[in-house]
């Protein structure tokens, strides 16, 4: 089928020399900023006006810019799939099933892009789309399920972050298509919760600003409810493009192919092989943060950016769907403390849709959870052995940097464990440094992604980062593990400062046993640890050796919840939900076709949604 605005782009590429991709990407990205500009001054009432301007950009980009026939058929099977599922479905399954279908269909394209398509400058490949759009779809499903699937005494027992989340009717197949197509984000993300996107296309997000912050129409009599964030965007979107800049440079003077050439490569030092590779991991996320910056500058020019306001500053947060703290990234002195600020919306959909819903309730996140986010995570990046190979390292790195920082960083505070000493700065630019040398030898093989390749390069180090890991897990966890961790805590001001505290207190004791109850009592309690916060970055856990063997105990909880289930005719009743489902189904198709003998009502596209659902159909 011929394509006008694909055969015009060609032509430019071809007379000009400019790479297709880049073009192609550059006004999808770039040319959300004018439409975003119609879009936030289009009447706040006219929802379905809303949605169709979305979708109609969207499917200008996949039909027209990217010439993605397919990629838009891939897309629109996932998410009519989670929409008639979540909508037809009743049952506590709904949620499982659909995250099973939606990564299925994820990983079938990630297999199918890695061994059968053959890429070339002119093609896009929509899984990078399919990524975004799984954490939508994965997220919507357990958001409805809380707010519309749960009785009143289960929702009461979600978490705070799940209520506010909650959907509590099922939304128009208008509004589900452009919360699933919204072209800002359709290509390089970031995900947010259909909660959000409802309350901004309601404009019920910015009830708390004030009448003072809101601009006057310049056609029309009143205020728009969306405040002017012009001179924000714009400079988001000139970070983004001197990222782009940079990344364009620095690949050209720092190719990654340099690594893969054993006689150059090899000839060099091993300090300047280290650094090399450090360089290229530096060099690397620069295109993440053009595309990540650029992406949010869009989301805050049509106000979907928008976290509230601050009397007290009166001042305007914009940071709802920020994807990227590139502050933190490189300045950081903790692996955790890096990750968290990395991909933070990929973060927290592994967190709230995986680590937590796998968790029983009432339990504590352990083995099982931690095993299905990391095969989520790795699954959701895609097939290649390099994601695995480096999301199975940084397991690693977190284990070592909880070590460590646990270890020495006391070293360097005041008796009271807040205040720093001195000599901190020391520690502090140590870490900065040690963490970035090592995540650009992680990094490696996620740049590369074939197998032997990533191998080589970490050979051409020879694995110093996984001997250091090796090292320091041999000390902290080996045989030595209590003497090496007792002559840390013996540099610690604040264990120094307890001891002799502790040694005052026995004497006092002893000379006067009314007072030594007091004080033992006192000492009871000071042992009393605060259990530190599970951590779980971009689905790579710290490798805690005593969780793991509470994997039998998990594999046996749940051989038991399936027998229990099996035996109250669980199969069964699934399948009566599933038939259910089916009937329901076509009777909505057959008030949509307006069938002979059928009720005159008929479905709206843009306008109907599902009564919520009762105790009696779950």
């Amino acid at each position: 089928m011929y394509n006008p605005v694909d055969a015009v782009l060609t032509k430019v590429t071809t007379h000009y020399g400019i790479d297709s991709f880049t073009l192609r990407y550059a006004i999808c990205l770039l040319g959300s900023f004018p439409m975003n500009a119609i879009l936030k001054r289009l009447p706040e009432k006219r929802i379905a006006l809303k949605c169709c301007f979305i979708i109609s950009m969207s499917m200008f980009y996949l039909f027209g810019v990217l010439n993605l026939v397919s990629g838009f058929r891939t897309l629109l099977i996932s998410t009519m799939f989670t929409y008639l599922i979540s909508r037809f479905y009743r049952s506590k399954f709904m949620p499982h099933l659909n995250f099973i279908f939606v990564m299925g269909h994820l990983a079938f394209n990630h297999i199918h892009a890695q061994f059968l398509n053959e890429q070339t400058q002119t093609t896009v490949d929509i899984t990078s789309s399919q990524m975004v759009l799984a954490m939508k779809l994965t997220s919507f499903a357990w958001s409805y399920y809380d707010g519309s699937c749960t009785s009143e005494n289960d929702f009461k027992e979600l978490t705070k972050h799940q209520k506010s989340r909650a959907v509590k009717g099922h939304p128009s197949l208008l509004k589900f298509l452009a919360y699933a197509f919204f072209y800002s984000t359709l290509l390089t993300g970031p995900s947010f919760d259909y909660a959000d996107f409802d309350s901004w296309l309601n404009c019920e997000m910015f009830r708390d600003l004030p009448e003072s912050k809101k601009p006057m129409r310049r056609y029309h009599s009143g205020k728009r409810q969306i405040p002017k964030n012009g001179k924000l965007a714009s400079w988001k979107v000139a970070q983004g493009l001197v990222w782009m800049v940079l990344s364009g440079l620095g690949m050209k003077y720092f190719p990654p192919s340099y690594v893969l050439d054993r006689k150059a490569f090899g000839q060099r030092s091993f300090i300047y092989r280290s650094h090399y590779l450090f360089l290229l991991g530096f060099i690397h996320r620069f295109k993440y943060y053009a595309a990540w910056t650029i992406s949010e500058a869009s989301c805050v020019l049509c106000g979907l950016g928008y976290n509230g306001y601050d009397p007290k500053t009166q001042k305007i947060r914009w940071d709802r769907v920020r994807n990227i703290d590139i502050w933190t990234v490189e300045t950081a002195q903790s692996t955790r403390e890096m990750l968290e600020a990395w991909n933070m919306n990929t973060n927290k959909w592994l967190k709230y849709s995986v680590y937590l819903r796998v968790t029983k309730k009432g339990e504590k996140p352990g083995f099982r959870s931690t095993l299905f986010t990391f095969l989520t995570s790795a699954f959701w990046h895609g097939t290649r052995p390099g994601y695995y190979l480096t999301f199975a390292t940084g397991a690693l790195y977190q284990t070592c940097g909880k070590i460590y920082r646990r270890n020495f960083r006391p070293m360097f505070l005041r008796e009271d464990g807040v205040t720093p000493l001195p000599s901190k700065i020391i520690y502090d630019l140590a870490g900065i440094y040690a963490i970035k040398l090592a995540f650009g030898y992680m990094v490696q093989p996620f740049i590369i992604l074939d197998l032997k390749p990533s191998l080589m390069v970490w050979g051409s180090v020879y694995f110093y980062v996984h001997i250091v890991v090796i090292f320091s897990l041999f000390l902290f966890k080996g045989p030595y593990a209590k003497q090496v961790t007792a002559f840390c805590r013996s540099k610690q001001p604040k264990e120094i400062f307890i001891r002799k505290q502790k040694k005052l207190e026995k004497d006092i004791t002893a000379s006067s046993p009314n007072l030594g109850d007091i004080l033992k009592a006192k000492m009871d309690h000071e042992k009393k640890k605060t259990p530190e916060e599970d951590e779980m970055n971009l689905g790579i856990p710290p490798i805690e050796l005593g969780k793991w063997d509470d994997a039998k105990k998990d594999w046996d909880d749940f051989c038991n919840d399936y027998k229990d289930w099996r035996n109250k005719n669980g199969l069964e009743i699934e399948e009566e939900n599933l038939s259910k489902a089916f009937e329901k189904f076509k009777q909505e198709f057959s008030k949509a076709t307006g069938r002979p003998g059928e009720s005159e009502r008929k479905m709206s596209f843009s306008g109907y949604s599902p009564k919520p659902i009762s105790k009696k159909e779950q």
